[in-house]
């Protein structure tokens, strides 16, 4: 793979983030990405030499913020008008933002390819259409996921003018470039197992929940009780990369609050020591590029 390509395109990617709906462009070159271009400090990738296990810790009040007053928007790796070289990426996940989008407001037509998109709605409902003619609204309880492969062009607003919408949204890079674009959405709200971790992805279509085109498995946890879980990562390549939504956990020593994000890799498995009334998401992906 031409890595300068490569980061040149996902950094490009990136610069397309937080416009007015209006003023989006298809334009990713820019000074800043020049920039970026020359430095190596793509981090988090797998320690060759040590074989010892790695961290990442990133408490909440440290990621980027951004809040164009439509849209209040946090970023845990680089993002838009967000560029932090110690933080570009864990392995293959790119992108991981926390957004709050107003009544009605929302994210205009804009395009993306060559990248697996996954959105997952936490309060409100969030519009989405598409090139491929697809319009759906996701719910709290579901999970969309958007294969831009080829190309697609998509839009992203609040249905209801009355309340905000708030959603994560992920961006993983794919295995298989240049695919046909896809689309989907589930309900998880079956899938739902109280006070362990439950798979919402995988690389598997045949497999429980959403799947995309990398050999990543993400898993939601809701704990009503205090809890120990002990989480067997697919593949000594990965790593697994943990983000509380709501509460307190702890992860090999590490306590985490709300919105904290902790990634571990070089391991087999993980220990979880959850408090009651938490919420967490676990994102297990590769961490070569």
């Amino acid at each position: 793979m031409d890595r300068k390509k490569f980061i040149k395109q996902s950094l490009g990617a990136s610069l397309l983030g937080l416009t007015a709906p209006a003023a989006l462009s298809a334009s990713t070159e820019s000074p800043t990405l020049d920039a970026l271009m020359q430095q190596v400090g793509f981090n988090h990738l797998p320690n060759k030499t040590d074989k010892i296990m790695n961290t990442v810790f990133h408490k909440n009040n440290t990621r980027g913020h951004a809040n164009h007053g439509w849209l209040d928007s946090h970023h845990t790796f680089s993002f838009a008008n967000y560029h932090n070289p110690e933080r570009m990426h864990f392995g293959v996940l790119r992108v991981l933002n926390d957004d709050k989008v107003s009544g009605g407001m929302g994210f205009g037509r804009h395009p993306h390819d060559n990248m697996e998109i996954i959105s997952i709605p936490l309060q409100g409902d969030l519009e989405h259409k598409d090139s491929l003619g697809n319009v759906a609204v996701i719910r709290k309880g579901d999970v969309q996921v958007l294969s831009a492969g080829t190309g697609i062009f998509h839009s992203e607003y609040n249905k209801n003018e009355g309340e905000e919408v708030e959603f994560l949204q992920i961006w993983v890079f794919p295995n298989k470039k240049q695919v046909a674009p896809r689309y989907d959405q589930i309900s998880i709200a079956d899938l739902r197992k109280d006070n362990e971790f439950y798979q919402i992805l995988s690389p598997n279509a045949d497999d429980q929940g959403v799947w995309i085109h990398q050999d990543a498995w993400f898993s939601l946890g809701e704990f009503t009780k205090e809890t120990i879980q002990e989480y067997k990562l697919h593949s000594k390549e990965n790593g697994v990369y943990f983000f509380v939504l709501e509460g307190e956990a702890t992860v090999n020593g590490q306590k985490l609050e709300k919105r904290d994000g902790y990634g571990v890799w070089d391991l087999d498995s993980v220990s979880v020591s959850v408090n009651e009334g938490s919420k967490i998401l676990l994102m297990e992906v590769p961490m070569s590029l």
